[in-house]
């Protein structure tokens, strides 16, 4: 088991490490503990099984000389893909050779590289779909919205709960925390996670301050990541490379929000095995090419281990 603290901890190269901090900004891949148990066996095999409590067992009380009713806990193995993600970038060799000292091309490249890449997991996370990804025949892993839709983790109230202005969060903060409370009574535990876009962000922050709940800041995580009990509260960003959010907004104003609960029984990363997380290729300078190569890229992907560990609420209206 691995975490991004201990993959840092164990990097040799100090960009490397750099990156691995980089990573650390985002409050999800920061807490999540991986799996690095995966080993490529050739072909297309980048897939971690794990299986999947679907029914708990029983237990009850007995009379004497009476045997116990059997029951036993149901699982289902299941097969989740190992997502490569990341991507590359060209400097022009005399960019890299004359004009370091105004800004270092190659650690700017790589530090917006790692950028888009947490910006891609964070998608990921909620968007994934193993089966459709985005980019034909990639590897992606299923993220929470194809995970939680159609379930019975999926929490949907008959009647938008409508925040769309000051009025009506003022009318509406209590039976929005009503249903967060629904919310919570469906996981196993309590969310390490609460997960929104960044307008419902700013609607959570105002149910908050009606109800007189002080959000208290998480500084280590930079903007946008507050603590309410013992949740991180996230404003997820947008997707990589363009203004989309990553967890919509319809064109009727209604959006969702995630719960999670990080743990080796819940919802944890899982990655190849070794210790590694976070891989930098620098271009290499000793060949002639004039535009040198570099990349970032990660190879992980998602374990859901019991159906209780994450939920979604939806219909909140916030627009």
């Amino acid at each position: 088991m691995l975490t991004l603290l201990q993959a840092q901890q164990l990097s040799q190269p100090k960009l490397t490490k750099s990156v691995i901090d980089q990573f650390r900004t985002s409050p999800i891949l920061d807490q999540l503990i991986f799996d690095n148990t995966v080993k490529a066996a050739g072909g297309n095999s980048l897939d971690y099984i794990y299986n999947r409590v679907q029914t708990y067992t029983g237990a009850a009380s007995r009379a004497l000389d009476v045997d116990y009713v059997a029951s036993e806990a149901v699982t289902q193995a299941i097969p989740s893909r190992l997502a490569i993600f990341g991507g590359r970038f060209q400097v022009d060799r005399a960019l890299i050779q004359g004009e370091h000292e105004v800004v270092d091309h190659i650690q700017f490249q790589v530090a917006q590289k790692t950028k888009a890449t947490i910006a891609q997991f964070h998608n990921m996370f909620i968007n994934g779909n193993q089966l459709a990804p985005v980019v034909p025949n990639s590897f992606e892993f299923d993220g929470l919205d194809v995970l939680l839709t159609g379930g019975a983790q999926e929490i949907t109230p008959a009647a938008p709960i409508l925040l769309s202005t000051s009025a009506n969060i003022t009318l509406n903060w209590q039976a929005f925390l009503d249903q967060l409370r629904a919310l919570e009574a469906v996981m196993d535990g309590a969310p390490s996670l609460y997960i929104m876009n960044q307008a419902m962000y700013a609607r959570f922050q105002s149910v908050m301050d009606r109800a007189g709940i002080n959000l208290a800041s998480k500084e280590n995580y930079g903007r946008n990541v507050s603590v309410w009990g013992e949740s991180l509260v996230v404003a997820m960003g947008n997707r990589p490379g363009n203004a989309l959010p990553i967890i919509a907004t319809s064109p009727l104003g209604i959006t969702s929000i995630y719960a999670v609960r990080l743990g080796l029984d819940g919802v944890h990363g899982t990655s190849l095995s070794g210790t590694k997380l976070a891989n930098v290729y620098l271009p290499d300078m000793n060949d002639s090419a004039v535009l040198k190569t570099g990349s970032v890229e990660m190879i992980a992907g998602l374990a859901y281990k019991s159906t209780e560990s994450a939920a979604v609420l939806r219909n909140i209206t916030i627009a």
